[in-house]
């Protein structure tokens, strides 16, 4: 469709009044400049600091009737308010948001879009939605070798200029650096195997003091999207944070994780009866519920929180990002139909510590992450329970969560 209303991008004015002067390799021009910054199209708004205009682009002309941007500032529910338009007759196709100067979101494109919400289905992944072939910035998610039928996920990255900086998560070469072991534990309480990662810190021995504990959820996830061993060397080596060891369980797959993570009574008993045991007859860390931190991202965070709630005696901090607290108890599990926050209400004030956060592009369909991550914040607060909270401009995505982790963990080790 040719464009009808005025531009809001000054870059795309400007070529547009160069082809209707008759300047035809102008676009040629424009599509080579483009080659060489990447996109989206990032420019600044006169008079307007704290925003920039984000453009969108495709080049295709043959056998494209529209091209949708889904996620990033777009979100997942509207694509019919994320078409691109065409400009004129020509190959290029755009669509301009103006955003916030510290944006940091993944997101895809659709080239001849059914106009249908997308994201639930996992086939739409590197068949519908595709990453930006025009964008330099990807943001891969690995297949996991050892689950049947995964597929390597690629998505798009866009930044602006005051997105938070992520200094703790890119090694430094003269660090001192911590080991990173797998191991195959087994639950008689879950009937399931697991990976489970341990990383012990620089210089560990067992002739130190007991060392401070992390738990954190989603182990592939956190060894590899998100890299918590180099994240975790650079906060000790700078003295930031004192010398853990991490124990980072694997979810297995969806369905388990689904079932595992939200809640779930039999999970933490694993946990306390199995998993802990396990790595305290190995490694030599604190029982100190003080000095321990169980953490995780959306189910994760889930399931860090319902963790603090039912083994406050082992785990004193609760580290969540991007906690899912829109869930509802399962009905099979025979427990009060009430999130999670309504049973911290119900339960006596225990000795916790809280980080939360959430992004402000997080909600999704029905699914608010935003205001049942300030609910249970609310009532942590209004119980006397000690809470860092903040949201930070993005999704509910581990291109976020990599940056913020070290933030939740200088919070809880802070005193």
């Amino acid at each position: 469709m040719e464009a009808k209303e005025p531009l809001e991008s000054p870059r795309l004015n400007a070529l547009l009044q160069a082809l209707e002067a008759g300047d035809s390799a102008e676009l040629a021009n424009f599509w080579q400049e483009i080659a060489q910054n990447s996109t989206p199209l990032i420019e600044p708004i006169e008079g307007d600091a704290s925003h920039y205009l984000a453009t969108f682009l495709w080049r295709g002309k043959e056998d494209i009737h529209n091209v949708v941007v889904f996620a990033g500032p777009a979100g997942w529910d509207h694509p019919q308010d994320n078409q691109m338009t065409r400009l004129r007759d020509t190959d290029l196709w755009y669509k301009t948001y103006r955003v916030k100067a510290d944006l940091r979101v993944t997101y895809l494109l659709s080239p001849n879009d059914p106009l249908t919400r997308a994201g639930n289905d996992i086939s739409d992944f590197g068949t519908r939605l595709l990453p930006d072939p025009l964008n330099h910035h990807q943001f891969v998610y690995q297949k996991d070798d050892e689950v049947p039928d995964d597929k390597e996920l690629v998505v798009s990255v866009l930044e602006l200029p005051g997105a938070p900086a992520q200094p703790w998560i890119v090694p430094q070469p003269s660090a001192a650096k911590g080991q990173l072991e797998m191991h195959r534990v087994r639950s008689h309480i879950l009937n399931n195997e697991r990976r489970v990662w341990i990383y012990t810190p620089p210089g560990y021995t067992k002739e130190h003091e007991a060392y401070n504990l992390l738990l954190l959820f989603d182990g592939l996830a956190y060894t590899n999207l998100v890299p918590t061993p180099t994240i975790l060397d650079n906060l000790i080596n700078e003295g930031k944070l004192p010398p853990l060891v991490a124990v980072l369980p694997d979810s297995l797959d969806q369905e388990t994780r689904s079932r595992e993570l939200p809640c779930h009574q039999p999970f933490v008993d694993f946990l306390t009866q199995e998993l802990l045991p396990w790595v305290h007859e190995r490694y030599h860390v604190t029982s100190d519920p003080a000095r321990s931190i169980v953490a995780g991202s959306s189910y994760g965070g889930l399931a860090a929180a319902f963790v603090g709630l039912r083994a406050s005696e082992r785990f004193g901090n609760v580290l969540s990002q991007s906690g899912s607290y829109w869930w509802d108890i399962d009905a099979e599990e025979q427990l009060p139909q009430e999130r999670l926050a309504q049973q911290f209400i119900a339960s006596p004030r225990l000795p916790l510590r809280f980080y939360l956060e959430v992004g402000s592009k997080e909600n999704i369909g029905s699914i608010n992450m935003i205001s049942s991550n300030r609910h249970l914040r609310d009532i942590l607060t209004l119980k006397g329970y000690e809470v860092h909270y903040t949201e930070f401009n993005g999704g509910h995505d581990y291109i976020c969560w990599r940056g913020s982790l070290a933030d939740g963990l200088l919070a809880l080790t802070r005193r």
